[in-house]
């Protein structure tokens, strides 16, 4: 694992102060604790582009420019014994996923399957943590969410889908379950954003300008995806498809049809938080859950066993020259948390400035120990 050289804090004292300075901002304290672990778990498994580094540019300043209601109220569209569909109404994306899972949890422990999903909602943050709540259940969980859009079409410049992850959890007997969580494109959006905060450029051949010319300036992107001038390659590259970028863009739109459709909702182009006259708007974002118990078919232990044997040998299985180790999807996210424990969440030199400003506007009784 690379040197860390930012300094860490610990986690209650991160959690404890997101959840202040949620709740500063309306959120309800219990709404606000939910919203708090979703974005420390990312910061747990390594997944830095969704943590601490996107608590006040995506969650707080979206409910202070009111394309984010802080307080989330739910109604419940239509329910059947195994479907759920519910209507976020713009409140916080991570509310409403963690009612939905549970409700689906509880379906497919009494049936074996139970899918749901949300429209008019915001972001909830990594996917794996909805999908990572079935699996320490025992069982299975499959989730996907559209976004702002970002990617280009097979062939095309003009972004057209969100990052659109597709994200599975399964239970192994092993300590930590198989997880794969993310995008449909090379790179997430939220990755970006943290290239630019830390003044970082991103690796050529992940963005393409609207003139099939490749970018790298981190801040130019952002700005150019916003503009409707750049777009984010789809997994495999592009814009052609020598290199099967058709992959990704066909799973990417497998996304989008699922989170729009399901629920009802808004897709595509109407996503982008921008209303034709350049004011800000609502995302009116989607997503899906689908749960399954492995009980309804050979039972949770033997499909764990099974699931973990499959994870043993393709980390065993022979290694190209160069390389020390195989990994399974979820031991490197694991491993990462094996390392920041104890000592707590690594915070660069943007994100401190964002905790003070945030703890002094709001009058905190807290102080950090990178001040």
């Amino acid at each position: 694992m690379q040197s860390e050289t930012r300094p860490y804090v610990s986690w209650e004292l991160i959690n404890d102060f997101m959840i202040d300075a949620f709740e500063g901002y309306g959120v309800p304290r219990e709404d606000a604790a939910i919203c708090a672990d979703v974005l420390l778990e990312s910061d747990r498994r390594g997944i830095e582009s969704h943590g601490c580094n996107r608590f006040k540019p995506i969650y707080l300043d979206r409910i202070k420019n009111g394309t984010l209601l802080p307080t989330t109220e739910l109604e419940v569209v239509r329910e059947t014994p195994t479907t759920l569909v519910i209507d976020a109404h713009d409140g916080m994306g991570m509310v409403a996923s963690h009612f939905v899972m549970e409700r689906l949890i509880e379906k497919a422990r009494a049936l074996g399957m139970a899918g749901g999903a949300v429209r008019n909602s915001t972001h909830f943050g990594i996917a794996g943590y909805w999908a990572t709540m079935a699996s320490k259940e025992g069982m299975i969980g499959l989730v996907g969410t559209n976004a702002r859009p970002s990617i280009a079409p097979t062939f095309g410049v003009e972004n057209m889908m969100g990052t659109n992850p597709l994200t599975f959890a399964l239970p192994t007997d092993e300590e930590f379950p198989f997880c794969i969580d993310c995008a449909t494109s090379i790179v997430q959006r939220g990755k970006i954003e943290y290239y630019a905060r830390e003044g970082k450029p991103t690796p050529a051949g992940m963005v393409v300008a609207a003139d099939g010319s490749e970018l790298t300036d981190s801040e130019q992107i952002l700005q150019m995806l916003v503009d409707g001038t750049a777009a984010l390659a789809p997994l495999g590259g592009g814009p052609g498809d020598e290199m099967c970028g058709y992959k990704g863009y066909g799973y990417a739109a497998v996304v989008e049809i699922l989170s729009a459709a399901l629920a009802g909702g808004r897709f595509m182009k109407a996503l982008t938080g921008v209303a034709p006259d350049g004011s800000p708007q609502m995302y009116g974002l989607g997503h899906f859950f689908f749960v399954v118990d492995p009980d309804a078919f050979v039972g949770r232990d033997e499909f764990r066993r099974i699931a973990g044997d499959i994870c043993r040998q393709l980390r065993a299985s022979r290694r190209a020259p160069g390389y020390d180790r195989i990994y399974t999807a979820g031991e490197k996210e694991w491993l990462v948390w094996q390392e920041r424990k104890d000592k707590g969440v690594p915070i660069g030199d943007a994100v401190q400035r964002e905790f003070c400003e945030v703890r002094d506007e709001l009058g905190l009784p807290y102080h950090f120990p990178f001040e």
